[in-house]
């Protein structure tokens, strides 16, 4: 006994037009048109790539992956580890040293980028998530001072209370809850600093690196790398 089956039909897209309907089909097209796999994962860039700036930014990720590292763990092994034992104390400081470095990096970075005019070719929204990680990373050291659980940390609060209340942000920001501070430093800026910073690297593989003033031949500068210019193994 023997059954025929017969072979489905394909459907072609072109012709019919069903896979525009569906979302899985629609969310593909659109990543693919944002972030091409040859932007999103380059092997070639170009030339004026080869810039200390770009070092500098490169090492500011470096930096916020090892505040993130190192937060996790104190973050795993309690207040009373980070300061009784040798080895907390350590990783409390590779924890401080790590977020002076990732700012040392980060200013190098935006000072450099705002003298080349980085926004030029349609890329402000680029510069824009720079300039915002800077802000939201400069609250979440804020509270991590307010996070120490020590004199030092006590003072700052009593002495920024003052100022915040000013404002009125204090009606909802209490700087002297050590509770909401922690989950503001640990949870919500985190989170927010590494969105910002991931949105801020997606833009620049999409756009591409800013010209210099004398390669890109006009003010706004192109909105992708030059073509005709000399690229270098990525």
């Amino acid at each position: 006994m023997s059954i025929d089956v017969e072979p489905r039909a394909q459907t072609s897209s072109s012709s019919d037009g069903g896979e525009s309907r569906q979302w899985t089909a629609r969310t593909r097209r659109a990543a693919v048109s944002a972030l091409p796999p040859d932007r999103l994962l380059p092997d070639r860039q170009p030339a004026y790539m080869a810039s200390w700036v770009y070092v500098f930014g490169v090492l500011t990720v470096v930096g916020l992956a090892w505040v993130i590292i190192t937060g996790c763990v104190l973050a795993i092994m309690g207040p009373s580890w980070w300061h009784t034992s040798s080895v907390g104390l350590f990783v409390n400081s590779l924890h401080l040293w790590s977020v002076e470095l990732f700012f040392f990096f980060m200013v190098i970075h935006l000072w450099g980028k705002f003298f080349m005019a980085a926004w030029r070719g349609k890329r402000r929204l680029t510069w824009a998530t720079g300039v915002i990680s800077f802000v939201v990373s400069i609250a979440a050291a804020f509270t991590g001072y307010l996070s120490q659980q020590n004199f030092d940390s006590q003072w700052i609060s009593t002495q920024a209370k003052d100022g915040i209340n000013a404002t009125g942000a204090g009606a909802f920001w209490n700087v002297l809850n050590f509770g909401q501070m922690l989950m503001w430093h640990i949870v919500l800026l985190p989170i927010g600093v590494a969105a910002i910073a991931g949105l801020h690297v997606l833009l620049v593989r999409r756009r591409g690196i800013v010209p210099p003033f004398d390669v890109d031949g006009g003010d706004e500068g192109p909105e992708t790398p030059a073509e005709n210019a000399a690229e270098v193994p990525a």
